[in-house]
């Protein structure tokens, strides 16, 4: 093969390839993600296997509209409010207007959720959330978790409805 049929196989191939580039990050940014889940703040829900083994759960991230229209016992992803690089997984408990009672370090017994803003807590004993951060603003969420991808014999739709926090009055 001669070095000039090489290059225009190889041309060929990258532009072909390259022009699917931006639609994917595109997709990848404001559309929806995969993304592995770390840490134990949503064991068991998440994670379940965290303190036998390394798996981690994979999980799909709807990322369009992800701020309209929450619920209490939505998974979502949020912007860390004290470390605006990391993102975080929590449940949703509270809603603006809501009265939601706090555990320690946060300073109240008891809080109303402000406008503009929810309250998130980790399923897991070992969580940074709203106890540690407060309500926080509704325009740090990134996403909502809709599937679990893998392990396989978890993969499916994530059923938020049926937690607790999702029937209960607040």
């Amino acid at each position: 093969m001669s070095t000039k049929n090489f290059l225009g196989q190889f041309t060929g191939h990258l532009i072909r390839y390259a022009t699917w580039l931006p639609p994917l990050i595109w997709f990848n940014t404001y559309v929806a993600q995969v993304t592995l889940i770390n840490g134990p703040s949503m064991y068991p829900y998440l994670n379940p296997q965290y303190h036998e083994s390394l798996r981690r759960d994979l999980c799909l991230v709807y990322k369009l509209y992800a701020q309209l229209d929450l619920e209490r016992g939505m998974l979502v992803t949020f912007r860390n409010p004290y470390d605006p690089e990391k993102i975080t997984v929590k449940r949703i408990i509270g809603l603006e207007g809501d009265v939601v009672r706090a555990r320690p370090p946060f300073p109240h017994e008891y809080i109303e959720v402000p406008q503009g803003h929810i309250w998130v807590e980790g399923d897991g004993e070992k969580s940074k959330d709203s106890n540690y951060y407060g309500p926080i603003s509704v325009r740090l969420i990134t996403g909502r978790i809709t599937h679990i991808l893998s392990p396989l014999n978890r993969a499916g739709r994530v059923k938020w409805w049926e937690h607790p926090s999702h029937r209960a009055g607040i």
